[in-house]
């Protein structure tokens, strides 16, 4: 595999990360199903979505592979009154990447993360390397220094 954006950068802060890939079935993107195929538990698999807030612009929203972004809880956050997922035609025009590709590591800018407080519960977590078919697997501490998430409660049951 040629090294992502998002390797290359955790290679540029000397943080250490395995890439695991995987078989890709595009109608089928679901992080359980990653989960699944990379041999880890769908709560260790984690999902970035990107959303965007009224007073503070477009974020990231990276969430537990087995449940949803919690736009309420999201938008406390932020600091923002009302905050939405962007629609799918605008996440590569944004991030840089595609549907089932999306990482908060190296994208097209440098928006603000934030991270559902699970992510700190695990040795390792698993992360879009960027593209699909690859996860980047890390621990959470490098994960939230690359990044500078802001870990809060921003996820709930399916």
């Amino acid at each position: 595999m040629t090294k992502t954006n998002a390797a290359r950068l955790l290679d540029s802060l000397g943080i250490a990360y395995e890439v695991r890939e995987y078989e890709v079935d595009p109608d089928d993107l679901a992080a359980e199903s990653v989960a699944r195929k990379v041999g880890l538990p769908p709560e260790q698999v984690f999902k970035t979505l990107a959303a965007r807030g009224d007073k503070h612009g477009v974020c990231f929203a990276v969430v537990p592979g087995d449940q949803q972004l919690d736009l309420k809880a999201l938008a406390q956050l932020t600091g923002d009154k009302k905050i939405d997922t962007v629609a799918l035609k605008e996440v590569q025009p944004l991030t840089g990447y595609i549907r089932g590709g999306v990482t908060a590591l190296a994208a097209k800018k440098t928006y603000p993360v934030f991270a559902d407080e699970t992510i700190e519960l695990f040795d390792v977590i698993s992360i879009s390397a960027g593209t699909r078919g690859a996860q980047l697997l890390l621990s959470p501490a490098d994960y939230l220094r690359s990044t500078s998430a802001k870990v809060g409660a921003i996820a709930k049951e399916k």
